[in-house]
């Protein structure tokens, strides 16, 4: 009910961390998931299975060697993964950093290398930096810091 309540109703435009996740909402009609973990290789095969049934099944990558696992596994009947190329702006627990020469080369190969077989939806960050916060001016700082670094990759 209150992914229902977020989303307006529309059942689109939501975020998982989790495949069980992912199943329980498309099994409650949702058609527009992103799963915000880099695809490991043990669950491609649970993320295919979500990928043809729903209408958008997003993933996240972030490393040349997730790219190729798509790659290497496409979807059936013409339809494309979906990926966002996941930053890492602090957090350090997934993602490329912005500046790292790769975090580029890896977005260009996302949106250029076979665009039949992947899609580059866009970027993502997440501020999970936050969590040791105390008080709002840290979490606000955090939050500024990781747009300017996601606004300055994007525009390069």
């Amino acid at each position: 009910e209150g992914a229902e309540l977020a989303t307006g109703g529309t059942r689109r435009g939501i975020v998982v961390s989790t495949l069980a996740e992912a199943r329980f909402f498309a099994a409650g009609g949702f058609d527009d998931i992103l799963y915000a973990f880099p695809v490991p290789r043990w669950r491609l095969a649970e993320c295919s299975e979500l990928a043809q049934r729903l209408q958008e099944f997003q993933v996240l990558v972030d490393s040349p060697q997730g790219l190729e696992l798509l790659l290497q596994s496409p979807l059936p009947g013409g339809k494309r993964w979906l990926v966002w190329l996941k930053l890492d702006c602090g957090n350090a627990r997934a993602g490329i950093r912005p500046a790292d020469p790769e975090a580029l080369a890896l977005a260009r190969a996302i949106a250029q290398g076979s665009p039949e077989l992947v899609a580059l939806v866009g970027v993502y960050a997440h501020c999970g930096n936050t969590y040791g916060c105390r008080d709002i001016p840290a979490i606000q700082a955090i939050a500024r810091a990781t747009t300017a670094a996601v606004l300055e990759f994007v525009t390069a």
